[in-house]
């Protein structure tokens, strides 16, 4: 059949040149907190945003995109605007905003007061932190997302940072590493749906699979979390009204319903300032008034997952996640040529952390490696779930620990920490790559 003169070829270009933004930015951000740290100076971390690093490294990209595909200025900016517009970070960038609003209604109007008072009633001392991470974990498995999961909780652990004596790192950490169990062990997650759909596995097939890896990592978390857990000290009072618990119990039963976690945030913002309204002096124009403190609270990781967005598809473009791609499998063959079965499993679990890296985004990651790592499970013979797993596993380890991610930067947003001290705090990820990875290399010996 004659080729259509009219049509042009896809060509999948493969570029390692076109990483090296986001090498300029991890350079820019982490250097200059590292640098700092070691200067002693105070919050290091936040004296170079992460919204100001990323600039520099946008007009690398700009400027690369002339030299790898000879694209004109405006071609590269209609790029960037199209990948800060993509549905997943819009999304994204929504979930912050209202979440952003429910924190500060939720303050102002004692919910969080009420919250944190049962909770210190409710838990042991020393099992606080297991309590929040089987709490964060039950969660965001019912949800499927960890987003929402953070952003559900995040208010109530910025009230037990501020009534005890407890590590906000430490918490902060806790619940982002029961909102990665979830996000990635539950059936209705996108991490889940993309592995499976991408691999043509049975969601029962890859939960049994992930199963056999995600528990016993976090019953080792529990364990560690137990262990680290200090005498809380705080002032238990009775004067909070307990009414003030309904917004987060209204949320938590509406999340299990499955409803869409806009929906939940904004009726846990209303019942929130209803329940002001008639316990307390909380006026109607107080409540736009920390609505709007909330949105204000989030600029900084809005604008800066924007700036993600529209850099990986800037990237993308210029291939250098087909790039990425094609390294890591090389390398995965060469490190176990003798057993096709580990080598092909090392590359998928190498090219979705690898690739998550890049995009800060799990879903996307295993979309743009999900054709990849379908070859390379039916050349080393891995079972569709066997793949899918992988997939989402390492998809997932990388998202729990990226100080650029959705979910660090909204728990520092909201605890008032930095990103990084969010992540080196992130237990579960951590044991999940090492026990993942144990147990894979057990399952494809010969």
């Amino acid at each position: 059949m004659a080729q259509n003169p009219f049509v042009k070829p896809i060509i999948k270009k493969h570029s390692l040149l076109a990483l090296l933004p986001f090498a300029v930015f991890l350079g820019l951000f982490l250097g200059t907190g590292i640098i700092l740290t070691i200067q002693g100076a105070e919050f290091a971390f936040y004296q170079l945003p992460a919204s100001i690093a990323i600039i520099p490294a946008i007009f690398v990209a700009i400027s690369l995109g002339k030299t790898i595909n000879n694209n004109s200025v405006n071609e590269q900016i209609t790029q960037f605007i199209n990948g800060a517009g993509h549905n997943n970070i819009m999304t994204m960038c929504v979930i912050y905003l209202l979440a952003g609003a429910f924190a500060s209604v939720a303050k102002a109007t004692g919910s969080v007061d009420a919250s944190v008072q049962l909770g210190l009633a409710i838990f042991p001392q020393y099992l606080l932190l297991p309590g929040i991470f089987l709490v964060a974990a039950f969660l965001s498995t019912a949800m499927g997302t960890s987003m929402g999961t953070i952003a559900a909780i995040a208010p109530i652990a910025l009230g037990f940072v501020e009534s005890s004596s407890m590590d906000a790192a430490l918490i902060a950490g806790c619940l982002i590493s029961g909102a990665i169990f979830g996000d990635n062990l539950s059936i209705i997650s996108d991490t889940t749906i993309a592995s499976t759909r991408s691999q043509g596995a049975h969601m029962k097939d890859k939960f049994k699979v992930n199963f056999k890896f995600a528990v016993p990592a976090a019953l080792l978390c529990l364990v560690l979390y137990a262990l680290l857990g200090e005498p809380v000290s705080y002032q238990q009072t009775q004067e909070t009204a307990l009414i003030g618990l309904l917004p987060y119990l209204v949320i938590l039963v509406l999340a299990l319903m499955g409803m869409n976690v806009f929906v939940v945030l904004t009726v846990g913002i209303i019942l929130a300032a209803v329940i002001g309204m008639l316990n307390t002096n909380y006026l109607f124009s107080t409540w736009i008034s920390d609505i709007n403190t909330g949105f204000s609270s989030m600029q900084d990781i809005f604008i800066l997952s924007l700036f993600i967005g529209g850099l990986s598809e800037l990237i993308r473009e210029q291939g250098g996640l087909n790039a990425l791609t094609k390294k890591v499998e090389s390398l995965a063959r060469r490190f176990s040529p003798n057993n096709e079965k580990r080598a092909g499993g090392l590359g998928i679990a190498a090219l979705s952390f690898c690739c998550n890296f890049f995009t800060a985004n799990n879903t996307v990651s295993i979309i743009i490696t999900g054709e990849t790592a379908k070859e390379l499970a039916k050349d080393s013979q891995l079972t569709p779930a066997q793949s899918a797993s992988l997939l989402d596993i390492f998809a997932c380890i990388n998202q729990g620990l990226i100080p650029y991610g959705a979910q660090a930067l909204l728990l520092g947003a909201t605890l008032k920490l930095s990103p990084l001290e969010v992540v080196t705090h992130a237990f579960y990820p951590m044991v999940l790559f090492i026990v993942a990875g144990f147990a894979f290399w057990r399952m494809t010996r010969k």
